[in-house]
């Protein structure tokens, strides 16, 4: 199975339980923060404050031009009314002229509305995705060790155009039928007060109806957003781990775990919609009962001389626009929950809390001997479940330390706690006696060069994935580099040589090619420390023998850490900790611990047996 992309970086730490993230504990624990949602998406809108009040100026204008248009097919009714030989025809053109002049000039302050509209959503939607990934740079280590790639990305993409989707058409639609309510609302009250006792009782059950439905449907968007977020990170695990999926004939099993997550999905999307689509034909069905009522009580008094029938023409038309926006609004309020669901899950990736500040007046590390000392250190992942207990060793400067082990000994722990990945329960780690959590983590991280076991590679040229740590790198700087790591007479082979592109993670090449590029990107860097993380797994063992002696000669004066599994590659260390249980059991040289027939003995003959 592929592993996280925090494993990428920490190739580490806790894991993710199946079927089960951080952020769908709290989703399933917490209700939506409707204001403080609500709240914060306004705070995105006031950035663009002008632009606002000019779509609230137009919302406002093409709102009361389409209103003026009932009226004045009112007056124009009441301008036929005496009959053919009494008909005024001069004034009914010019109503109707003037009625068709408002509508014209509304549909084209709409169009330009909505255009206003989508390049505001836009902005916002940029800055909110600059929030999100600035966001996900500054978190911990630890929060990608939990996290789904998938479902981060979920929250990257669908979340966000959820919100986007929302800003663009709901926010204008809601504005739209706020304005086009209340002016209505005075237009008919302008016309007859009588008729308007009707919606005394049509409009509470509306609103009564709207909010009993919206409070149901609430929770069920929120989990539509949560479902697909889990079958997105199941998927992105699964086509990264396509190889090993096909090598253990996994494909039918895999399509039926899918099929599950997809079924939870789709069911997400069908309660959230179908209970959500119920407000619709509920309020329609109030609003065709008020219009019967008009219909029949405006017909009384027209009878009775207390209203013309233009003016009922036009309150009939003015309740269809009271009722329509309510209608409208009622639909949309589905969508609008989604938007709202969503805009909280990208603000709980904004809101989590990032990797720990330097303390005030932190030193920056220059000048870097590489002398690391390690003392008495307790560590768990967990709290109260420790990795490592009570560890310590010293790594004298220049001097190549290698760390060896069974699987879940706590090697690679070892390492996120040397580069600050997580800090350490209690106990002691310094770099030239400078304590490691008084000092910053950039200038701590900088003294370091790493490669890992999983190789990382990202779209863009040969020259750019090597340089990629070092800023303003040389053309000859890279070449020496990749010569360093045997890798310089396969890049020229490349059609373009160094200005060859790379697709996303190097799949366009071996993994052992890859793995040398990872190498060639270290061995650019200028820093006193490195860590190899099984560094030369992926690379044959003629090949390896020949990085071993470049790499020898790079890391001459540099204090190195090396997590080794063949430990045949490092006999030469100038020290070898073996751990154990999250302890280090024995320490020495090859040759010693050789010589002490203990665990380290017992590794390394079973390695040839």
């Amino acid at each position: 199975m592929a592993r996280t992309g925090a494993e990428m970086f920490s190739g580490g730490g806790p894991k993710i339980h199946k079927g089960t993230s951080a952020e769908e504990i709290l989703s399933n624990s917490k209700s939506i923060n409707k204001k403080g949602t609500i709240r914060r998406l306004g705070k995105y809108l006031f950035r663009y404050k002008f632009l606002m009040i000019l779509a609230l100026t137009m919302s406002f204008a093409s709102n009361v031009f389409s209103l003026l248009g009932p009226r004045l097919s009112g007056l124009a009714i009441d301008n036929i009314e005496g009959g053919v030989g009494k008909v005024a025809f001069d004034k009914v053109f010019y109503y109707c002229g003037l009625m068709a002049a408002f509508y014209i000039i509304s549909s084209i302050l709409s169009y330009v509305l909505s255009v206003l509209m989508v390049n505001i959503s836009q902005k916002i939607i940029h800055k909110m995705r600059e929030d999100v990934f600035g966001s996900l740079m500054r978190l911990p280590i630890s929060y990608f060790d939990t996290h789904q790639t998938g479902e981060i990305l979920s929250k990257m993409s669908y979340d966000i155009d959820t919100v986007n989707t929302s800003l663009s058409t709901d926010l204008v639609q809601l504005c739209t039928s706020l304005i086009t309510v209340v002016g209505s609302f005075v237009m008919m009250a302008s016309i007859s007060t009588n008729l308007l006792f009707i919606f005394v009782i049509t409009i509470p059950m509306s609103i009564f109806i709207t909010k009993f439905i919206v409070k149901k449907t609430r929770p069920l968007f929120r989990e539509r957003s949560a479902s697909l977020g889990r079958m997105n990170g199941f998927v992105e695990e699964m086509i990264a781990g396509q190889k090993t999926l096909k090598a253990y004939n996994q494909e039918n099993n895999t399509i039926i775990k899918f099929k599950k997550k997809n079924e939870d999905a789709v069911m997400g999307y069908y309660n959230a919609d179908y209970f959500g689509s119920m407000t619709g034909p509920f309020v329609n069905f109030i609003n065709n009962l008020s219009l019967a009522l008009i219909t029949v009580f405006g017909a009384i008094l027209y009878m009775q001389s207390a209203i013309s029938l233009g003016n009922i023409s036009s309150f009939v038309l003015y309740s269809r626009k009271f009722s329509g926006p309510i209608n409208e609004a009622a639909n949309i309020m589905g969508d609008f929950q989604s938007a709202l669901a969503a805009a909280e899950r990208v603000f709980r990736v904004i809101d989590e809390p990032k990797e720990a500040a330097d303390i005030f007046e932190a030193k920056t590390l220059t000048d870097v001997l590489g002398e690391v000392d390690v003392k008495n250190v307790d560590f768990g992942y967990v709290k109260g479940r420790p990795i490592l207990k009570n560890l310590s060793f010293h790594a004298e400067p220049g001097k190549l330390v290698a760390i060896v082990g069974t699987t879940g000994a706590g090697k690679t722990t070892i390492i996120n706690l040397l580069m600050r990945f997580y800090d350490i329960d209690s106990g002691n780690i310094t770099v030239d006696g400078n304590n490691i959590l008084d000092v910053t983590r950039d200038s701590l991280r900088k003294s370091y060069a790493m490669v890992l076991q999983d190789t990382w590679l990202f779209r863009g040229t040969v020259f750019d994935n090597i340089a990629y740590g070092k800023e303003h790198a040389t053309m000859e700087e890279v070449v020496e580099a990749a010569k360093a790591s045997k890798i310089h007479n396969y890049i020229i082979g490349l059609p373009q040589g160094y200005d060859t592109i790379l697709s996303e993670e190097g799949t366009n090449i071996s993994k052992g090619q890859k793995q040398l590029i990872t190498i060639a990107r270290a061995m650019l860097l200028d820093s006193n420390m490195l860590i190899l993380d099984e560094a030369t797994s992926n690379v044959d063992i003629r090949t390896e023998s020949k990085i071993q002696d470049a790499m020898r000669r790079l890391m001459k004066e540099k204090t190195c850490f090396v997590i080794a599994h063949r430990l045949s590659t490092i006999q030469n260390a100038d020290e070898i900790l073996v751990v154990k249980a999250g302890n280090i059991v024995e320490q020495g040289t090859h040759t010693a611990l050789m010589g002490k027939m203990g665990t380290y003995y017992n590794m390394y003959v079973s390695q040839w047996n």
